[in-house]
């Protein structure tokens, strides 16, 4: 049997083998949604993804046979581990054949990178941060993917079962929720129009300009976002810096109309309480660029998803409410204000992203519409101090 050889990235050329692996391994998948290339290369490179400010990363190639047949990223994210008091080294990006020996080598790379940096834990899947794609798909192999979730063959958590000596560390699920045809369900009219006129809540639709600038929506909503997860697993707060890229990287091209703003007009400033940004699913688009590119026709695809919403389905990226309004029921508004949206652009149903399969006070969001929880993903543990792979 031909030993697995793991060479550590270290050129341009070896990056881009690294990025493009997981075109070759899902070329044909269905469900899988795979990123766009230049946004895997501006995030995994060093002098352009700002989160290296408080993050350190590796990234191993696996060959065999002189094939490259694996690839993962190893990841300390020191802001995260100071937070959370851990040493962990976390491993993301990670794809490989179905092959044992393949899938041990790597992650034997990342306890290794680890070990080296003083951490005494590996963990993942999962990115620099939460804005990064994170936990390992174990079931819904035969729903479609989302730009912001990781698709995986089924074969990949059983990899890391026969190991046995990965454990549990965090465990996620998704749902699919169906647009009504028509109308607004009860429940949500009532709630919302009582908190309006109860506790003078108003809903907000920004104008681009709006967004933009150190006041701007685009700060304000991120704001909301590191206070709304600062206790969810694994979470580090957003830097300034990240999110000046995060806001001149997305809001550029999203469509205003799905983003919605929650304001307390009992303040003076009208002080941002709740956000939700959706987007139109770019998942069959994406599967339309070739290997990621916009060249020659996914800019096309992309445009009709984005612009002419010619897709059927719309992504919950980030739905986010300041803890002390949650008690009121104020969630309910962000359904309020985008249910018609939804209805105009002929939406039939969305997708929550991922979500602790311990929040339910996230989950109980979902309860006035019909839903289907089709997907869960788990982040595995292992101690490095244990005998190596």
């Amino acid at each position: 049997m031909s030993a697995v050889v793991i060479k550590k990235v270290e050129s341009k050329r070896d990056l881009k083998r690294f990025i493009n692996l997981h075109y070759d391994l899902y070329k044909g998948n269905p469900y899988d949604a795979p990123n766009l290339f230049v946004d895997e290369m501006n995030t995994l490179r060093k002098d352009k993804n700002v989160a290296f400010e408080f993050c350190e990363a590796e990234y191993f190639l696996a060959y065999k046979d002189d094939q490259l047949v694996g690839r993962v990223a190893a990841i300390i994210n020191h802001k995260a581990n100071e937070k959370w008091q851990r040493r962990s080294v976390r491993f993301g990006w990670i794809d490989f054949i179905d092959d044992l020996e393949v899938s041990k080598a790597l992650l034997k790379a990342v306890e290794d990178y680890g070990r080296k940096k003083g951490m005494d834990e590996v963990i993942g899947p999962l990115g620099f941060t939460d804005m990064d794609p994170e936990g390992m798909l174990t079931h819904g192999y035969e729903e479609l993917g989302t730009m912001a979730t990781i698709y995986n063959y089924d074969y990949y958590p059983r990899h890391m079962e026969q190991m046995g000596c990965w454990t549990k560390d965090n465990d996620y699920v998704e749902y699919k929720l169906f647009v009504p045809k028509e109308g607004m369900p009860e429940k949500y009219r009532k709630i919302s129009e009582l908190i309006m006129d109860r506790y003078n809540i108003h809903i907000k639709k920004v104008k681009r300009n709006e967004v933009f600038g150190p006041e701007g929506y685009g700060k304000k909503l991120f704001d909301i976002i590191n206070e709304t997860f600062k206790d969810l697993y694994g979470y580090s707060e957003i830097s300034d810096k990240q999110i000046q890229q995060y806001v001149k990287m997305y809001f550029s091209v999203l469509d205003l109309n799905l983003i919605t703003f929650l304001e307390d007009w009992t303040t003076e400033e009208h002080k941002v309480i709740g956000v939700g940004i959706t987007i139109p699913s770019l998942s069959r688009a994406l599967q339309k660029c070739h290997r990621g590119r916009f060249l020659p026709f996914g800019w096309w695809y992309l445009f009709k998803a984005l612009k002419l919403r010619k897709t059927k389905y719309v992504d919950l990226l980030l739905l986010g409410v300041l803890p002390e309004y949650r008690k009121k029921g104020v969630n309910a508004l962000l359904f309020y204000d985008l249910i018609p949206r939804y209805q105009k652009y002929g939406f039939e149903w969305g997708e929550t992203q991922v979500e602790m399969e311990t929040n339910e006070k996230v989950q109980s969001q979902w309860q006035y519409l019909q839903f289907e929880q089709h997907k869960r993903r788990r982040c595995y543990m292992k101690p490095i101090e244990e005998t190596q792979i």
